[in-house]
């Protein structure tokens, strides 16, 4: 058999990268491919946003893309179109800012710099930059619903946004008790809700908690109406040892519903402080909700692997466990299987250095009106690593 000559074998090595050079470009350059020097190198985080081939190409009910046009477009939900029974839904969320008084060199601070599309933000920018941002999608996609901030009294912030109101409750909020204090907040403010719901039964407000760095892209109003008979709902993912999210909390708005889920966090809280305190600055929380899930006798973990929703009693509660791949749909970092985004996908979740990304969505958003083409942007970009 005749041998290739040397110059095809190199062709034929680099020819899989040749082909997949193009999909590589920045946010600002949708059009333009990048050359060599601009590929990802690992571990390395990027000041623009590094658009790939959109996963889940050809598998059914995932969003499929064309560059930055998404080819099977979902007709989302709004607000005028989800039943009105009167009810109303508040989000929740813990949100502080941690003020230095160390005074900062303008060198210094300079470079803690980070520019996204035309605007440069300091650290304490970018936290208020995605708080904004977080208050943006909700406004656009369930523009009746009210946002109350938990926050920590000694916390120097204002937001002047219509239906977002500040809600100071003391505790401890340094950075290493965030998550265990975050459990507290919850607490204490159902417990305001409960007093007032006793007050007045027929004055109903559901609550959504969730963490800030989250969008909301389509009404989440359906899940109180389509599960009328639980207490609280949970996120899950298939995921052996953090099989919840706490990033995903609702609580039916009712004298029942507000005391029971209050009672089942108040044993998540308990079940953190003497089992995980020291993994109090992250994932205590969630360890702690699925030890009291899986501890539960009747409660059978392998409804996990299926991403359907179900409701369970779980300690004197019903629990509605809906799948974190529609509710708390996280774009994927690094290496892994990834099978592309549920075409019926109703939160996205901007964890860790995905953050750049949730800013560069809602810039995108403002500019397209579309939340489809939007949603193929972040399916684009999400396995590259960013800068915070």
């Amino acid at each position: 058999m005749m041998r290739a000559p040397g110059g095809w074998r190199r062709f034929l090595i680099l020819l899989p990268i040749l082909c997949f050079l193009p999909y590589f470009f920045s946010v600002r350059e949708l059009h333009q491919s990048t050359t060599i020097g601009d590929l990802p190198t690992k571990r390395t985080k990027f000041d623009h946003l590094v658009l790939g081939p959109a996963a889940g190409q050809g598998l059914p009910n995932r969003l499929q893309c064309q560059g930055s046009k998404a080819l099977n477009k979902t007709k989302f939900s709004t607000s005028s179109q989800v039943p009105n029974f009167g009810e109303k839904i508040e989000f929740v969320t813990v949100f502080t800012i941690y003020n230095s008084t160390i005074s900062v060199r303008a060198d210094e601070k300079a470079s803690n710099l980070v520019t996204v599309g035309n605007v440069s933000y300091s650290k304490e920018e970018r936290s208020m930059a995605i708080l904004n941002t977080f208050v943006n999608f909700i406004q656009v996609t369930m523009p009746q619903s009210n946002l109350v901030i938990l926050t920590d009294p000694a916390s120097d912030f204002s937001i002047s946004r219509n239906g977002v109101t500040v809600y100071p409750i003391q505790g401890e909020y340094s950075r290493d008790k965030l998550m265990l204090q975050r459990i507290r907040s919850y607490i204490a403010f159902l417990e305001t809700r409960l007093r007032e719901v006793s007050r007045r039964p027929e004055h109903v407000n559901h609550y959504i908690f969730t963490d800030s760095d989250i969008a909301v892209v389509d009404d989440l109003g359906h899940i109180f109406h389509d599960f009328p008979n639980f207490h609280l709902a949970l996120t899950f993912r298939n995921n052996k040892d953090q099989p919840l999210n706490s990033g995903f909390i609702a609580v039916r708005g009712t004298v029942d519903g507000i005391s029971r889920a209050k009672n089942f966090l108040q044993k998540v809280l308990e079940v953190y402080k003497s089992k995980y305190i020291n993994a109090s600055r992250m994932l205590g929380d969630q360890l702690a909700l699925a030890w009291v899930v899986k501890s539960h006798p009747s409660f059978d973990i392998r409804r996990f692997s299926k991403a359907q929703a179900f409701v369970e009693d779980v300690g004197g509660a019903s629990v509605l466990f809906l799948p974190c791949a529609i509710y708390n749909w996280t774009p994927p970092e690094g290496a892994g299987q990834f099978h592309g985004m549920p075409l019926d996908v109703k939160v996205v979740h901007f964890k860790g250095s995905r953050k750049r990304l949730m800013l560069e969505s809602w810039n995108f958003f403002s500019s397209s009106s579309d939340i489809s083409d939007m949603l193929c942007l972040v399916l684009m970009s999400g396995r590259t690593k960013y800068d915070f």
